[in-house]
């Protein structure tokens, strides 16, 4: 777990502005920064970033955060790869307790992986050129139906008929990056003590492969005449795991948000020619199955993933694959299915056939995955028969149990029930599902507890939006804001806290990461400050301390007339009275001369 001092550092040394700015055309405008907003289709200007706050809003659709937010929104990256990229720009190495490497060894680890991606970068600068000057490679790709447009959007390119191409980018031709990356071949001629080193991609039709950060990790390369093998990968590489990466992800971000699902294809030319003819949310698997990596990167992306497959018995088996990766990121928030097209089509000979409608009906009546899951486990069994419909269960228990306990898998269990002629608690029961559910009566969801309101929300939000401001709770402070919401006492308690461990350096992204973490009581009052103008500390220090006297004058007066009520029953009670009422006074001349020296 990445200490919170480290994220509170991070945030402080990271610019937002600069991270933002990177995906983003920003222009000033004011004290803040605007553009277009990333997460929803828009034509004027209503996302803003604010360097004081170092936060993020739209005003459109109210997506906001920090910078660890936007990436892990806009690039699909998980908390701690958000983390790792915004500190490796600054400069910072995140603390691992599962990292043994001394600190030179590391060192050394993340300067040769900067020489890979500068490898990758070079040749794919390489190889775009020399698309554009050979006349065969661009007559290929019109024939094929794309424009040099969308060429350019997924930086294809060409690798000329050339044993050793790559040496007029590379002068060091033998510098060991060049083979680590792939990009060249290392061989000892049988018999002979000398090396015999080559280019891989040659006289090929070049797909550079993008991580999410926009950098170039690897290649697929085809052929433009016949030969064999088609297509051509890089090698698993340190930047490159075939079973971690999806073909055109990074640039199908945008399109996956408007489209509100990715359709998941087969191969390069799937993808390119989809974004040709009007389906830019398209992305490939690496030349091999689908795995649970794959489908949780493309859950951070989008709740609907729709997997496209040939109709014949290999995409059947790649759908299987699909399937079982799927199954434990299954639920009743997620939508996953299966798009079988005839098998004499891929998608893009089918919408050039057909056309668009035809195939967005296609995709539209995909299996879902409830559908598919049954009839792989019912498959040939004879279900007229004890045996078939055992046998059916069989072939379901495994994807049964892969699934979490959910609705979803309820009504799957249901369905088999009925077409094995079972009871759903028996089938739970015999397949040994972990929190039944059919038999387990569900507790309803706890009420969620009421929003602060009035003086102690106005409080609460004041330290939220400038948490250096925990100072003003001294002990009579926070015990008058408790006893005047009860309700919220342990938040308020929870938000001084965190604000005080953070020290003299605390801001508002760094707490507003700290506070998402610990639930979502407060994320109301964040979206609040995301959207508001800024304001000065010195300000908001002087309406806190109005507001924390004004909890302090109620809970006094409540205590006085409980007082009165119930008497004075010996001179301690008299004491106090007169205290409280000395107390009143105090706060009273403060408050005067407070109002007295603004004026």
């Amino acid at each position: 777990m990445i200490p919170q001092s480290f994220i509170q550092d991070l945030l402080n040394r990271v610019d937002i502005v600069d991270v933002v700015g990177k995906y983003v055309q920003l222009k000033k405008g004011g004290a803040n920064f605007m553009g277009l907003c990333p997460f929803h289709n828009e034509k004027s200007p209503s996302f803003t970033v604010s360097p004081t706050k170092q936060f993020y809003h739209c005003f459109g659709c109210g997506a906001h955060g920090t910078a660890i937010g936007f990436l892990i929104e806009y690039s699909g990256l998980g908390f701690v790869e958000a983390v790792k990229d915004l500190a490796q720009g600054v400069g910072m190495v995140v603390p691992d307790n599962d990292d043994r490497l001394p600190p030179a060894q590391r060192a050394e680890q993340q300067a040769k992986s900067m020489a890979l991606s500068e490898a990758m970068s070079r040749a794919c600068d390489y190889y775009r050129k020399q698309l554009r000057q050979d006349e065969r490679a661009k007559n290929y790709l019109k024939g094929r139906g794309l424009t040099g447009e969308v060429a350019a959007r997924y930086a294809m390119g060409f690798a000329p008929d050339a044993w050793d191409g790559l040496r007029s980018v590379f002068p060091d031709y033998d510098a060991e990056a060049l083979v680590e990356s792939g990009l060249v071949i290392d061989r000892v001629e049988e018999g002979e003590s000398r090396h015999k080193r080559y280019d891989r991609f040659r006289d090929r039709i070049m797909f550079p492969i993008r991580n999410t950060k926009g950098q170039v990790i690897g290649f697929g390369g085809r052929v433009l005449d016949k030969g064999e093998p088609k297509y051509l990968n890089s090698p698993e590489t340190p930047l490159f795991q075939k079973g971690s990466e999806l073909y055109g992800l990074f640039e199908a971000r945008q399109a996956i948000r408007e489209a509100g699902y990715v359709l998941v294809t087969e191969g390069y030319m799937d993808v390119v020619a989809l974004a040709q003819l009007g389906f830019p949310q398209a992305v490939a698997t690496l030349g091999t199955a689908c795995t649970p990596i794959h489908v949780q990167k493309l859950l951070r992306q989008t709740d609907h993933v729709i997997f496209s497959f040939d109709g014949d018995g290999a995409g059947r088996r790649a759908a299987r694959r699909a399937l079982e990766a799927s199954l434990p990121y299954a639920g009743d928030n997620k939508v996953i299915k299966f798009l079988f097209l005839p098998s004499e089509h891929d998608p893009d000979s089918y919408v050039r056939e057909y056309g668009q409608e035809a195939f967005q009906r296609q995709v539209q009546d995909a299996m879902p995955l409830s559908q598919f899951l049954l009839q792989e486990a019912v498959g040939e069994n004879d279900l007229n028969t004890p045996e078939g419909r055992a046998r059916a269960q069989f072939d379901a228990k495994p994807l049964l149990q892969a699934l979490p306990p959910s609705a979803l898998r309820l009504q799957i269990v249901r369905s088999l029930a009925q077409v094995t002629e079972s009871a759903s608690a028996e089938i739970e029961t015999l397949f040994e599902l972990a929190q039944p559910v059919a038999r387990k009566r569900i507790a309803p969801p706890r009420t969620k507890r009421a929003a602060p309101l009035g003086l102690e929300r106005q409080i609460m939000r004041l330290l939220v939006a400038h948490p250096v401001l925990a100072d003003e709770f001294d002990a009579a402070a926070l015990d008058a804001v408790m006893q005047l919401a009860p309700d919220h006492a342990d938040m308020l308690a929870q938000l001084v806290s965190l604000c005080r461990d953070m020290g003299g350096n605390a801001n508002f992204a760094a707490l507003a990461e700290s506070l998402r973490e610990i639930g979502d009581d407060f994320e109301p009052m964040i979206a609040e400050i995301a959207a508001d103008v800024e304001s000065e500390v010195d300000v908001v220090r002087l309406e806190l301390r109005g507001a924390i006297r004004q909890a302090r004058l109620q809970t006094i007066k409540a205590e006085m007339e409980r007082m009165t009520v119930g008497g004075f029953a010996d001179d301690a009670a008299k004491n106090r009275y007169r205290e409280l009422m000395m107390l009143q006074e105090q706060l009273k001349r403060q408050a005067q001369a407070e109002t007295a020296g603004r004026s």
